[in-house]
């Protein structure tokens, strides 16, 4: 790895952006049925900085908290969590954040946007379709219950999402330059 200053800057943000979601995880309004937390924020940021490579880090926080680390909302983890109705959530933080990334690799706002936007959608779509699994629920429910009390949240995620990485974009490294 000595010299190769890529693969250090995407082993450095993927450690970072593991840390954020994390905190962002632990920064929680308690909501029915569950809380409402800062870590699609978190995955969103991490695909419009990490772009291509945002899968990593999202794979491996998923990872950290299935083996057992407290990394999850409140700090939970293990399987239980994945396995439970807030898995299929978790579980779309990998296509989400690459889905973002990948939008965000083209120069034109419009589909950075879009990408922000899709990126939210994949979360709830993975998150909607375990939940009708596991629970078991219908879909008008499991949206109702699973998606609606979330949405004006998730909005300003998103927005939030747009305007820092607006902000921070200039100053950092060009992952999607080899």
């Amino acid at each position: 790895m000595a010299g190769n200053y890529h693969r250090s800057i995407i082993i450095t943000h993927t450690t970072l952006f593991i840390a954020m979601t994390t905190v962002f995880s632990w920064i929680s309004i308690p909501f029915i049925p569950v809380p409402i937390t800062l870590q699609t924020m978190a995955v969103l940021l991490t695909g419009t900085i990490m772009k291509r490579y945002a899968g990593i880090p999202m794979a491996l926080y998923l990872l950290l908290g299935a083996i057992g680390l407290p990394v999850f909302h409140n700090g939970t983890a293990g399987l239980g969590v994945l396995l439970g109705p807030t898995g299929g959530y978790l579980v779309g933080f990998i296509p989400a954040a690459i889905l973002v990334g990948l939008c965000y690799e083209q120069v034109s706002e419009k589909i950075q946007i879009a990408g922000l936007a899709l990126g939210t959608f994949i979360i709830y779509l993975c998150g909607l379709s375990w939940l009708v699994i596991s629970v078991p629920m219908n879909l008008t429910a499991a949206i109702t219950a699973g998606m609606l009390p979330f949405l004006p949240g998730d909005i300003i995620k998103a927005a939030a999402a747009f305007l820092i990485t607006r902000r921070i974009l200039p100053y950092t490294t060009r992952l999607s330059d080899p």
